[in-house]
């Protein structure tokens, strides 16, 4: 077991945070008060070869390791959420998944321009009465010829108005439940196409959120990612990829909450000493450092699997289960830690609080989570190989 960053990758975080303490730091408070998304954002994270950062040069990536993708998310959400969860969208669930699953000419026409930032990726999943329960959803996609007609709504999706491509999941097959949902390429141009924004959310108000629609939206036979039936077993594989990232900024929410605290602790004197001399305090401090270390060490644990292109689906699980509700109770402290100043957006912690509370129910809930893990130990749930496996990172420039 190694334990230490490469070079690369230490010089990796020394970029993506000098980008967020220039580009985002200085004006987070009022992109969050406006709930306004900034979309400059993605063009200057792609000069820097962050929107491809894990995707094989030979498909328009910077051809780093899956752990550097840990990195960037980490670094991200550091500053906020709401560009975190862009990367996460953009990377974790597109493109990777189109790495994954995609043929030569899909990773030729929608990967490379993804990775190289040029175009931006999103995913398309989530339903009004379809969120845990993915077998629920009832979009549907009708072969008529050389093309599927797709019908449906899709709602909660980041980068809703902002993105250009869409991996949707429809129904081509109701009879066959979960095995009858298939995977589509959508472009936004396409007629029939239309979103729109979701206001007043709890947190990540500087992100892009909302609906999808489709009506009556011709989908070239080519743009089917996979097989027929094999929508489910795609979504289910993206989100091992998605959990992984949404895990690490979790990471980076938890080191944004203690860097805060910490000063506090230093500025601010109670009964005659810094509030940091007060035990119950320092109680706080040290759970979010340890919820720090632990979160971090399932995280890499998680990108070193992928590396090796092993199933991580369970360690994955765990990783974004705990991390999520380490940097939720860390985000919770850290208000606690600042008093009444923690309730006022004179200081970060209230948008930590805000913003953490997101990770803790999408992509997997934290009673999701909770079930797998005990399933998995119990015997009930066990991991096959999948027919396409996530290239392994050491191999990656040689697929095709």
């Amino acid at each position: 077991m190694n334990f230490e960053f490469t070079e690369e990758q230490n010089m990796l975080r020394q970029t993506v945070r000098g980008f967020v303490d220039k580009e985002i730091m200085p004006h987070i408070a009022d992109w969050d008060r406006t709930g306004k998304f900034d979309p400059t954002i993605m063009p200057k994270l792609a000069e820097l070869g962050l929107m491809g950062v894990c995707i094989p040069e030979m498909y328009g990536g910077s051809g780093m390791d899956y752990n550097a993708l840990a990195i960037v998310c980490e670094e991200l959400e550091r500053g906020d959420t709401a560009f975190r969860t862009a990367v996460s969208v953009h990377t974790g669930l597109n493109s990777m998944t189109l790495l994954q699953w995609g043929n030569e000419e899909q990773k030729q026409k929608y990967l490379i321009p993804q990775a190289k930032g040029d175009k931006i990726g999103a995913f398309g999943l989530t339903e009004p009465a379809a969120g845990s329960d993915v077998a629920s959803l009832q979009s549907t996609a009708v072969k008529n010829g050389d093309h599927y007609i797709l019908n449906g709504q899709k709602t909660w999706i980041s980068l809703c108005d902002t993105a250009d491509h869409f991996l949707v999941f429809a129904y081509t097959d109701k009879s066959k439940k979960h095995h009858g949902i298939s995977a589509f390429i959508v472009e936004r141009t396409w007629e029939g196409f239309s979103s729109k924004a979701t206001k007043g959310k709890l947190g990540i108000r500087a992100g892009n959120t909302g609906e999808l629609f489709f009506e009556n939206v011709k989908v070239p036979q080519e743009n089917l990612l996979g097989e027929e039936g094999e929508g489910f077993k795609i979504a289910m594989a993206a989100l091992d990829n998605g959990r992984f990232t949404v895990a690490a900024g979790a990471v980076g929410q938890i080191m944004a909450c203690l860097e805060a605290s910490v000063k506090y602790c230093h500025e601010r004197d109670t009964f005659g000493k810094p509030i940091g001399r007060h035990q119950l305090v320092q109680q706080m401090i040290a759970k979010m450092e340890a919820g720090l270390q632990m979160s971090r060490l399932l995280v890499y644990r998680a990108g070193e699997l992928k590396n090796q292109g092993k199933r991580n689906t369970r360690e994955t699980s765990l990783a974004k289960w705990q991390a999520c509700d380490f940097a939720n109770q860390a985000a919770d402290d850290a208000v606690q830690i600042h008093g009444a100043y923690g309730y006022s957006d004179e200081y970060p912690v209230e948008r930590y609080l805000r913003n953490s509370k997101a990770p803790v129910i999408y992509e997997g809930t934290r009673e999701i989570h909770t079930i797998m893990q005990a399933e998995y130990v119990l015997g009930y749930r066990q991991d096959k190989m999948l027919n396409k496996m996530l290239p392994a990172w050491e191999s990656t420039e040689l697929v095709k």
